[in-house]
């Protein structure tokens, strides 16, 4: 389904994520990676959300940041998005964690208006930064040789 939410993004020639490597993540002695799935009333996987722990800093606790959500298209509208999201929101709530958050993709409008119909508000005042490939390199073979 991680191919299936890159390709709808219009991105699956930058997901190279492999079976091996998900089932490292979610289920290695110290697991990077936490996940629930959303199920059909036959049993068949429909949705997923895969997350993991973020620190706030001012609030001196932890949050949750959703990586991935998706619910196959032919799925969609039937609860599945908004039961996964309440689970999510079910761990903060048991444990403390004072967030929930995630990206959502500018132009996936859908998405963006089932999130506000939750209550979600944009973060318009940040702007999301990244390093990857020959500029994460390049600094950290910096930060080495300077450090």
């Amino acid at each position: 389904m991680v191919h299936d939410l890159a390709e709808y993004e219009k991105a699956a020639d930058q997901c190279h994520l492999t079976g091996d490597q998900l089932h490292a993540a979610l289920f290695d002695e110290h697991p990077a990676l936490f996940g629930h799935v959303a199920q059909a009333e036959d049993g068949t996987v429909v949705g997923l959300a895969l997350w993991f722990l973020n620190y706030s800093t001012w609030d001196g606790v932890h949050g949750v940041y959703l990586e991935d959500l998706y619910v196959r298209p032919e799925h969609r509208g039937g609860g599945h998005g908004r039961a996964l999201l309440a689970a999510l929101a079910g761990v903060c709530d048991e444990r403390g964690y004072t967030r929930l958050q995630w990206w959502v993709l500018n132009w996936n409008t859908p998405s963006i208006g089932f999130y506000r119909s939750l209550g979600a508000e944009p973060m318009d005042e940040w702007t999301t930064m990244r390093l990857s490939g020959a500029a994460l390199g390049q600094l950290a073979r910096g930060a080495v040789r300077e450090g």
